[in-house]
Protein backbone atom coordinates (compact mmCIF):
# COMPACT_ATOMS: atom_id res chain seq x y z
CA UNK A 1 0.00 0.00 0.00
CA UNK A 2 2.85 2.31 0.62
CA UNK A 3 4.34 1.62 -1.97
CA UNK A 4 1.76 2.11 -4.22
CA UNK A 5 1.20 6.09 -2.72
CA UNK A 6 4.59 7.23 -3.08
CA UNK A 7 4.33 5.75 -6.83
CA UNK A 8 1.34 7.47 -7.49
CA UNK A 9 3.12 10.54 -5.81
CA UNK A 10 6.03 10.45 -8.20
CA UNK A 11 3.07 9.96 -10.90
CA UNK A 12 1.52 12.75 -10.09
CA UNK A 13 4.52 14.97 -9.22
CA UNK A 14 6.29 14.08 -13.11
CA UNK A 15 2.93 14.75 -14.79
CA UNK A 16 2.85 18.46 -12.68
CA UNK A 17 6.37 19.45 -14.18
CA UNK A 18 4.68 19.86 -17.75
CA UNK A 19 2.10 22.31 -16.78
CA UNK A 20 3.83 25.59 -16.81
CA UNK A 21 3.10 29.54 -16.81
CA UNK A 22 5.70 29.90 -19.58
CA UNK A 23 7.06 32.76 -18.15
CA UNK A 24 10.53 33.62 -18.95
CA UNK A 25 12.95 34.30 -16.02
CA UNK A 26 15.05 36.97 -18.88
CA UNK A 27 14.23 38.61 -22.41
CA UNK A 28 15.52 41.13 -24.13
CA UNK A 29 16.21 44.31 -23.02
CA UNK A 30 16.25 47.60 -24.92
CA UNK A 31 18.97 49.65 -23.19
CA UNK A 32 16.93 53.02 -23.66
CA UNK A 33 14.23 51.55 -22.18
CA UNK A 34 15.66 50.90 -18.93
CA UNK A 35 15.97 53.00 -15.99
CA UNK A 36 18.42 55.47 -15.23
CA UNK A 37 19.44 56.47 -11.72
CA UNK A 38 22.14 56.56 -9.33
CA UNK A 39 24.54 53.90 -8.84
CA UNK A 40 23.11 53.97 -5.17
CA UNK A 41 19.47 53.27 -6.26
CA UNK A 42 20.32 51.05 -8.92
CA UNK A 43 22.60 48.86 -6.64
CA UNK A 44 19.75 48.68 -4.07
CA UNK A 45 16.82 47.83 -7.03
CA UNK A 46 19.48 45.33 -8.69
CA UNK A 47 19.81 43.57 -5.32
CA UNK A 48 15.63 43.65 -4.09
CA UNK A 49 13.67 44.02 -6.84
CA UNK A 50 15.11 43.39 -10.14
CA UNK A 51 14.16 39.91 -9.49
CA UNK A 52 10.47 40.20 -9.89
CA UNK A 53 10.09 44.07 -11.21
CA UNK A 54 12.65 43.30 -14.66
CA UNK A 55 13.16 41.64 -17.44
CA UNK A 56 16.36 39.75 -15.69
CA UNK A 57 14.99 37.72 -12.90
CA UNK A 58 17.90 35.43 -12.01
CA UNK A 59 16.02 32.07 -11.88
CA UNK A 60 16.53 29.73 -9.10
CA UNK A 61 16.18 25.94 -9.19
CA UNK A 62 12.65 26.07 -7.81
CA UNK A 63 11.85 28.39 -10.75
CA UNK A 64 11.29 25.53 -12.69
CA UNK A 65 9.97 23.39 -10.57
CA UNK A 66 6.04 22.73 -10.07
CA UNK A 67 4.23 23.40 -8.10
CA UNK A 68 6.79 26.30 -6.51
CA UNK A 69 7.34 27.20 -9.98
CA UNK A 70 3.58 28.18 -10.69
CA UNK A 71 3.56 30.97 -7.80
CA UNK A 72 7.12 32.09 -8.73
CA UNK A 73 6.61 32.32 -11.96
CA UNK A 74 2.72 33.70 -11.49
CA UNK A 75 4.44 36.46 -8.99
CA UNK A 76 6.65 37.80 -11.28
CA UNK A 77 3.87 37.75 -14.38
CA UNK A 78 1.90 40.14 -11.95
CA UNK A 79 5.05 41.96 -10.48
CA UNK A 80 6.39 42.95 -14.41
CA UNK A 81 2.43 43.90 -14.61
CA UNK A 82 2.91 46.42 -12.14
CA UNK A 83 6.57 48.13 -13.40
CA UNK A 84 9.20 46.51 -14.87
CA UNK A 85 12.30 48.43 -14.58
CA UNK A 86 13.67 47.33 -17.45
CA UNK A 87 11.09 48.80 -19.62
CA UNK A 88 10.76 52.16 -17.36
CA UNK A 89 11.29 54.45 -20.36
CA UNK A 90 9.09 53.04 -22.27
CA UNK A 91 6.00 54.04 -19.77
CA UNK A 92 3.71 57.09 -19.93
CA UNK A 93 4.25 59.54 -17.71
CA UNK A 94 1.29 59.16 -15.92
CA UNK A 95 2.35 55.27 -15.30
CA UNK A 96 5.93 56.40 -13.82
CA UNK A 97 4.10 59.05 -11.18
CA UNK A 98 1.63 56.20 -10.30
CA UNK A 99 4.58 53.85 -9.63
CA UNK A 100 6.91 56.32 -8.22
CA UNK A 101 3.79 57.59 -5.74
CA UNK A 102 2.80 53.69 -4.83
CA UNK A 103 6.82 52.66 -4.32
CA UNK A 104 7.11 54.48 -0.74
CA UNK A 105 4.54 52.87 0.53
CA UNK A 106 4.78 49.66 -1.32
CA UNK A 107 8.51 49.40 0.58
CA UNK A 108 6.83 50.38 4.31
CA UNK A 109 4.25 47.30 3.68
CA UNK A 110 5.00 44.89 1.44
CA UNK A 111 8.09 44.78 -0.22
CA UNK A 112 10.06 43.00 -0.85
CA UNK A 113 7.66 40.01 -0.08
CA UNK A 114 8.65 38.23 3.14
CA UNK A 115 8.14 34.87 1.72
CA UNK A 116 10.89 35.97 -1.33
CA UNK A 117 13.12 37.16 1.41
CA UNK A 118 12.44 34.10 3.39
CA UNK A 119 15.08 32.11 0.14
CA UNK A 120 17.00 35.44 -0.60
CA UNK A 121 18.04 37.05 3.02
CA UNK A 122 20.73 39.18 0.89
CA UNK A 123 17.80 41.17 -0.51
CA UNK A 124 16.36 42.54 2.85
CA UNK A 125 16.17 46.08 2.68
CA UNK A 126 17.75 48.12 5.55
CA UNK A 127 15.86 51.34 7.04
CA UNK A 128 18.42 53.56 4.92
CA UNK A 129 17.98 51.88 2.16
CA UNK A 130 14.12 52.30 1.98
CA UNK A 131 14.69 55.93 2.57
CA UNK A 132 16.64 56.22 -0.06
CA UNK A 133 14.44 54.57 -2.25
CA UNK A 134 11.32 56.51 -0.77
CA UNK A 135 13.82 59.96 -1.48
CA UNK A 136 14.26 58.97 -5.25
CA UNK A 137 11.04 58.24 -5.97
CA UNK A 138 9.71 61.71 -4.23
CA UNK A 139 12.70 63.28 -6.24
CA UNK A 140 12.27 61.48 -9.96
CA UNK A 141 8.05 62.36 -9.28
CA UNK A 142 8.60 65.80 -8.97
CA UNK A 143 10.63 65.90 -11.90
CA UNK A 144 7.63 64.15 -13.85
CA UNK A 145 4.95 66.71 -12.64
Amino acid sequence: MLKSFWFWTLIVFIAMQFLSLNVPAKFPIKKDEELQASPEVMSILKRSCYDCHSSEVKAPWYYKVAPISWFTQLHVKNARAVVNFSKWNSYSKEKQYKVLDKLPKSLIIRMPMPVYLYMHKESVLTKEERKTLAKWARELKEKIK
